[in-house]
């Protein structure tokens, strides 16, 4: 449970940050809150050389509005989306979602870029950020480019993010009349989930369904086709290929989705009333 020996250092601005990525390449990683880093470096399944520590980049930490759209600092905690009066009224299933992470202390120290760059199946906002149809902005040696949520989560623990490239920004939509809702089942509170859902209007994502973040693309084909919630769920397991393991087997896993589905189209509709 003790990490292997590293070199730390602390950015104090995106381009420094971007400048240590350079300079050490693959043996660097990034620190924002250290919730999802942190644990793999205690069982030594990542071993990076150099620690960079983006904690005093204040600059990436906010919640906007610019017109139609929302704009959040990849740095924001969770405590603060979940707060945020701002998200409340405008993208309320992220304020929902967010509060709903881990435990006070978790919400108080991780963040949503960390959360979305690790790319973890499991976990709640990439799940959101997919249903939300975000957009994540990156910025590298070469500037800023935008990856749609859609294109970001690539594979286990793997995304669209370039080794020299740091997320800077989430970019989500208004939609605060839209009918959205957030399902998890957990052990414990605390726990990771066992299967979850997030929706918002016609769009379904899935938790901890598949090797990476997905959405629920036969749930929304059932619904374009006018399909009742409970009808679309019955397809919420299509083309999904959750873990198997012994405290929650996949076809338990498959079976959970459809009733999570179910509960939170039902929830959405009753929203959107």
């Amino acid at each position: 449970m003790i990490p292997a020996a590293f070199t730390y250092k602390k950015a104090g601005s995106v381009e420094e940050a971007l400048s240590l990525l350079a300079e050490h390449g693959d043996d660097a990683k990034l620190l924002a809150g250290g919730h999802s880093l942190l644990p793999l470096m205690k069982l030594r399944l990542a071993v990076p050389e150099v620690l960079i520590d983006l904690g005093g980049l204040h600059e990436l930490s906010y919640v906007r509005e610019d017109g139609d759209e929302i704009r959040i600092g990849a740095l924001t905690r969770h405590h603060d989306l979940e707060h945020s009066e701002l998200l409340a009224r405008e993208v309320p299933l992220l304020a929902h979602a967010a509060g709903t992470i881990g435990d006070p202390q978790v919400r108080h120290r991780g963040t949503i870029g960390g959360s979305l760059v690790h790319g973890d199946p499991a976990s709640d906002l990439p799940a959101v950020a997919l249903a939300l149809d975000a957009v994540l902005v990156a910025q590298g040696p070469s500037g800023r480019r935008e990856i749609p949520a859609t294109e970001f989560f690539t594979d286990f623990f793997e995304t669209a993010l370039g080794e020299d490239e740091l997320l800077v920004e989430i970019r989500v939509a208004k939609n605060p009349a839209q009918g959205w809702d957030f399902q998890k089942f957990t052990k414990r509170a605390i726990d990771w989930a066992v299967v979850g859902v997030a929706v918002a209007g016609d769009r379904v994502a899935l938790v901890n369904m598949g090797p990476a973040p997905m959405r629920a693309r036969g749930v929304e084909e059932a619904l374009a086709s006018g399909a009742s919630p409970a009808e679309a769920a019955e397809r919420a397991a299509e083309d999904t290929s959750p873990p198997d393991q012994a405290s929650a087997t996949a076809d338990y896993r498959k079976h959970l989705a459809k009733v999570l589905v179910r509960r939170a189209l039902e929830a959405a509709a009753a929203r959107r009333a």
